[in-house]
């Protein structure tokens, strides 16, 4: 019982996580706005980089990739936080039960890795070379946050075995 629980609250912790960063994002549009802005821009990069043609200028692309991440982040919250009610709904199911009801909950932490792995770290970092940024750089933070996010589903998709009969009582 007590790995069933320590699955579901590392899972909702990470649903808080992206709640609170979608909130944020929403609530405080353009402090995060400013940072699309200039990572879509790449107007902070290396002066004599090689790849600013990769930047992307038009400010309606920029406020569309912002509501896209937000629209992602919340996704990620709420696909996590129903996949933890699921498990916690079946916290005392049978293994085979327990296991299949994980659907939801790796969905959501699926698609929380993709968001900072593939959004951040490989489209920020990489293509619009956010790395070269003094002060628009989110690739720590970004590689904090997947790395995070891949060991607690590495961890939650773990097979559960049944639940001795001895702890239930």
């Amino acid at each position: 019982m007590i790995t069933r629980l320590s699955k579901i609250s590392m899972l909702m912790a990470i649903a808080l996580f992206a709640s609170l960063v979608a909130f944020g994002n929403i609530t405080d549009f353009n402090t995060n706005f400013a940072f699309v802005y200039h990572v879509f821009s790449m107007d902070t990069i290396f002066p004599d980089a090689s790849i600013k043609y990769r930047s992307i200028e038009t400010p309606w692309m920029h406020t569309a990739g912002y509501v896209a991440i937000i629209a992602a982040e919340t996704l990620t919250a709420l696909l996590c936080w129903i996949g933890g009610f699921i498990l916690l709904k079946n916290i005392k199911a049978s293994a085979s039960v327990f296991n299949k009801k994980k659907n939801v909950a790796i969905l959501g932490l699926t698609l929380g890795f993709l968001v900072w792995q593939v959004g951040f770290m490989s489209v920020g970092g990489e293509w619009f070379g956010m790395w070269m940024s003094k002060q628009w750089n989110g690739v720590p933070d970004a590689f904090r946050f997947f790395v995070t996010i891949i060991l607690v589903l590495l961890y939650l998709t773990r097979r559960d075995e049944e639940l001795d009969c001895q702890q239930d009582k």
